[in-house]
């Protein structure tokens, strides 16, 4: 290790401290006290953990929540998904966490913080990672609850965009070429980021930041795109969700693709790299 990675280390180690501190901060805001193992998002941009009601309430049966403090710099502490999981309050009918509050404060004139606490979901994630860590074997009960509720939100009407035709045509041509065109022709409401670890058993959906309209098939296209590395649940997920051959579907993945294909150059999902590269090469054939 060099004095650099050293360096990098430790001024990790110290934003997380200052998180978890933030976490506290944010649990004596609400009245509540974090009992729960805290759990940092990407890049550490996040923190969350189960906390419990301070006081008399604390062993009551509704007790339990989950408490979330997000960090921004200042120039990105705005928009749809600094404020997604509030705003998809809206949403009904759907196996998801509710936003009971929220509150925000800045961080001197570099950073701001939002805290949210949220209705606590019974289960577990289905992956530790966002790409499936190794095999999963979900029920069918499971799987007919995730495809009603994605065709539930899918006819959700909504105001909030979560990829328009130039994000797909920037990812697509940075991804495959400023040649490259995949032209959009139909569009639904999405999650946007439908990775296993924002999905539970029993079955439950996290993590709303992203959502808003997309193109037709995206969140069976990016839990397909996850579940490359186990290839007999990326064939699951292609039987669930027969929209994955149609050519909206194919348009889909090739912009779900790009999206990861971005992230794996910066440091993302190694393991994902070569499956979805071959992948991508039986689309565009």
């Amino acid at each position: 290790m060099t004095a650099g990675d050293h360096d990098v280390g430790e001024a990790d180690r110290r934003f997380r401290v200052w998180m978890r501190a933030n976490l506290d901060l944010a649990a004596a805001r609400f009245g509540l006290k974090v009992t729960g193992e805290p759990v940092f998002g990407w890049r550490d941009r996040s923190v969350a953990a189960v906390a419990t009601l301070a006081g008399p309430a604390a062993g009551g049966p509704n007790g339990g929540r989950w408490l979330r403090v997000v960090s921004e710099q200042l120039q990105w502490a705005h928009g749809r998904a600094w404020t997604g999981n509030a705003d998809a309050g809206v949403l009904h009918g759907l196996p998801k966490p509710h936003v009971l509050d929220a509150h925000e404060w800045a961080e001197g004139d570099w950073r701001r913080q939002r805290a949210e606490v949220m209705t606590l979901l019974p289960g577990s994630p289905c992956s530790p990672t966002d790409v499936a860590a190794g095999p999963l074997d979900p029920d069918n009960g499971w799987w007919k609850g995730l495809g009603s509720a994605l065709h539930r939100l899918a006819a959700t009407p909504t105001d909030r965009v979560a990829i328009d035709q130039e994000k797909v045509d920037r990812r697509v041509r940075a991804a495959y070429g400023e040649e490259a065109d995949v032209r959009i022709h139909r569009w639904e409401t999405v999650h946007g980021d439908l990775h296993w670890a924002n999905l539970l058993t029993p079955l439950g959906i996290v993590d709303w930041e992203l959502w808003g309209r997309g193109p037709v098939g995206t969140d069976a296209a990016t839990l397909h795109c996850y579940s490359l590395t186990v290839p007999d649940l990326a064939r699951r997920v292609r039987d669930e969700f027969p929209v994955l051959d149609t050519p909206d579907g194919r348009r889909a993945q090739l912009y779900v693709a790009a999206r990861l294909l971005h992230r794996i150059g910066l440091g993302d999902h190694p393991r994902l790299a070569d499956p979805l590269r071959n992948h991508v090469r039986a689309l565009l054939r």
